[in-house]
């Protein structure tokens, strides 16, 4: 695996803590995988992260401030060996789009039996945004995992 897309809804909670993660694993073992991340809207283009998941990420010395919102494009079928949706509605949106089915897959298949990872935009406060970093960190980490030379 050569590069890899998050993908959620707004790009602006759960996939750019993705890619961050993603990064952070990726320098700290030396590897050289091309990551990014995307929504499926189109409502936050150009902004940061949300400042929730921003925080949570520095708390575990991540710093994902400087990512901006964008949108999928059809080309980001053919610029990424995998796509990972963050959850059941952005896998379908993605399939809906023409992603290869075969290049798709949802983040919880790599440690929550291929559920959802939440949404934590509509939480009312911030231990749903470290829940879900946690939630996304044993996801990433485990998909980096499986494709790690040992």
């Amino acid at each position: 695996m050569k590069s890899v897309l998050f993908v959620c809804l707004g790009n602006i909670c759960r996939s750019p803590l993705a890619e961050g993660v993603a990064k952070e694993y990726i320098s700290k073992h030396n590897l050289s995988i091309k990551v990014d991340s995307c929504g499926t809207g189109s409502w936050h283009i150009g902004e940061p992260p949300c400042l929730n998941s921003i925080k949570v990420a520095k708390l575990n010395n991540i710093d994902i401030s400087n990512l901006r919102a964008r949108k999928i494009d059809k080309d980001d079928f053919n610029k990424f060996d995998k796509i990972v949706a963050l959850d059941e509605s952005n896998y379908n949106d993605l399939l809906k789009l023409g992603c290869p089915k075969d290049k798709l897959v949802k983040l919880g298949y790599y440690g929550y039996n291929n559920k959802d990872i939440p949404d934590p935009y509509f939480f009312n406060d911030f231990e749903g945004f470290y829940t879900v970093f946690n939630m996304i960190y044993k996801c990433v980490n485990n998909l980096f995992d499986k494709v790690q030379p040992k």
